[in-house]
């Protein structure tokens, strides 16, 4: 190999900097890019880089971020200056058209047959910033009005109000729309008299026929003394469900077909889950008709809505003109995907916990918001991760790695550092007297130390022992030095204590638990892990930690087992 040592060192700054500026170990075309931009002259030598490279990303992968930082302020500290005053792109909200002394309301509506999922806390915290940014009024309206295909659980509606405190969005009002169903009637019978709204009998596919051929249906010309008579025997339950629905007249011959006279209420007999509603109505209001008249109810002046969602604000638009209203100022999103999740819905959700394929909807696997607390990932990451996001109408695709990454900015300092060895092989040390070690509880931060009882035997993991062979040296991380004697069973020499010896002969570092340790399981997104921790870990309940070369976890029960939520690594 043709390469010099300074190459080496030119290879190792650029991948440390990647690791540090990402906080997780580089892929090795990005280091690549990096060095080949950097160092023309090693062009001409991109199969010897390649695996110097690769070489270097194996040793980064098994140290921790403050090793990586450590590292590179001695070998290249102004790469690190480099991640500190490179300009970072625009981001956040862009600010609302408001006119001066307008008070903003906006408002996020759920629908709650769920949880809060990552997908809908962009509405959580987009508005609720935008109404601190300009001092007014954050409105929660649970739209909550399908009992039957998008049922209401009754658990949600307190799970997305607990969350959005969570999410320092609470709310200055709370609506819910079942409880209003009589302000809905008032509108639609007042649109009736105008004649503006019409009871039709038709069946769905014929409806279609006669909208698709730009064709007013059979009803569409009844006078509002007779919509007004078929209208109250909706309400009254004379008509079974599917006979009859209020439609709003339009432009019947209007060039889009979902602007044609749309459906406001619909007969559903289905009881509401909420004791107070229960079976009290059988005609409720479809999506469009109740928003629009909340909208204006509730005052709102700007509405966030997705991009898919604009033939709703049209069709809302007639009942706004026929009321004489002012529609509110409306932007427009794109949708989000994260590439961890392909499509899901909260009912599939729901129907795959009924199943049985998740434990509940705070499953680590689910992509909720309870999922996401239980794991512990911090509300001040996810709502930098949110408003970061902005509000544009392209579509945006992203991953969870994102989120990680500011998330881990704020727990690294503040979680403390524990062994935790997964899949455990026990491994018996000769020549090596009982002792007490003292690790640091973090590596950077002034916060005491932990203590660790070792004896004649320890665990390891079992990934490290596929790897040993008699002979192999090893460095025990804050412990000592050994040299295998035998592979079955797993048996040491004590060699010393120096890490001069451990840099000198280059042993592999490997981290290991005490034989006394405690039983630790963690639940991660990738599966279950068993295995040994340090006793301290007990210490801990409902904190963030970080198992060292595993990741940061949250310690959610601490029982006969520590079980521990995977939080990211």
């Amino acid at each position: 190999m043709t390469l010099t040592e300074d190459d080496r060192k030119n290879v190792e700054k650029y991948a440390l900097q990647n690791a540090v500026k990402y906080g997780q170990a580089p892929q090795i075309g990005a280091v690549m890019g990096r060095v080949m931009g950097a160092c023309p002259h090693l062009r001409p030598k991109a199969k010897e880089v390649n695996p110097l490279i690769q070489e270097i990303l194996v040793e980064i992968s098994k140290e921790s971020p403050e090793q990586w930082q450590a590292r590179l302020e001695v070998l290249a500290p102004e790469l690190i200056e480099e991640l500190n005053t490179k300009k970072e792109p625009d981001k956040g909200l862009k600010p609302l058209d408001v006119a001066e002394g307008d008070t903003v309301v906006m408002r996020f509506a759920p629908n709650p047959n769920g949880p809060p999922t990552l997908g809908s806390t962009r509405g959580i915290v987009v508005n609720s910033e935008y109404v601190k940014k300009y001092g007014g009024k954050f409105i929660i309206r649970f739209d909550d009005t399908d009992p039957q295909t998008k049922r209401p659980m009754l658990e949600a509606y307190d799970w997305y109000l607990e969350d959005c405190e969570w999410l320092d969005a609470k709310a200055d009002e709370v609506v819910i729309a079942s409880d209003r169903i009589p302000m809905y009637y008032d509108y639609a019978r007042k649109l009736i008299e105008m004649g503006h709204a019409y009871v039709c009998f038709c069946e769905g596919g014929d409806f279609k026929k006669f909208k698709d051929a730009k064709e007013a249906c059979p009803h569409r010309d009844q006078s509002p003394g007779m919509n007004l008579e078929f209208w109250n025997k909706m309400v009254s339950g004379e008509y079974e469900e599917k006979t009859a629905v209020l439609r709003i007249k339009t432009d019947i011959t209007h060039k889009d077909p979902a602007l044609r006279d749309f459906g406001a209420f619909r007969i559903v007999k289905t009881p509401h889950p909420r004791p107070e509603v229960d079976d009290k109505y059988c005609v409720w209001p479809l999506l469009d008709f109740e928003g629009a008249i909340e909208d204006h109810e509730l005052g709102m002046t700007h509405i966030i809505r997705g991009k898919d969602l604009m033939d709703s604000e049209k069709r809302q638009t007639y009942i706004y003109n026929y009321l004489g209203w002012k529609y509110p100022k409306t932007t427009h999103w794109g949708r989000v995907k994260m590439h961890e999740f392909g499509k899901f819905s909260t009912s599939g959700l729901r129907h795959s916990i009924e199943e049985g394929e998740y434990t509940g909807w705070d499953d680590p696997r689910l992509p909720t918001l309870r999922a996401l607390r239980r794991r512990g990932i911090l509300p001040e990451a996810i709502r930098k991760f949110m408003i970061d996001m902005g509000v544009g109408e392209t579509d945006i695709s992203l991953s969870f790695d994102t989120l990680y990454a500011e998330n881990r900015k704020i727990i690294d300092p503040k979680a403390n550092r524990y062994f935790f060895v997964w899949d455990p092989v026990e491994l018996e040390i000769t020549d090596a007297e009982a002792c007490t070690v003292t690790p640091s509880l973090h590596p950077t931060e002034k916060r005491g130390t932990r203590s660790i009882d070792v004896g004649s035997k320890i665990y390891v993991c079992s990934d490290d022992v596929e790897k040993l062979e008699l002979g192999s040296k090893l460095r025990l991380k804050d412990l000592y030095n050994v040299e295998v004697t035998s592979t079955e069973p797993l048996q040491a020499r004590y060699i010393d204590d120096s890490m001069d010896t451990a840099k000198k002969e280059k042993m592999r570092i490997i981290h290991w638990a005490p034989e006394n340790g405690v039983p630790v399981k963690v639940l991660a997104p990738h599966g279950e892990f068993e295995g040994i921790g340090e006793n301290q870990i007990v210490e801990e309940l409902d904190n963030v930690v970080q198992f060292e070369r595993f990741g940061f976890c949250r310690i959610d029960d601490v029982g006969k087992e520590i079980v521990a939520y995977y939080t990211h690594k």
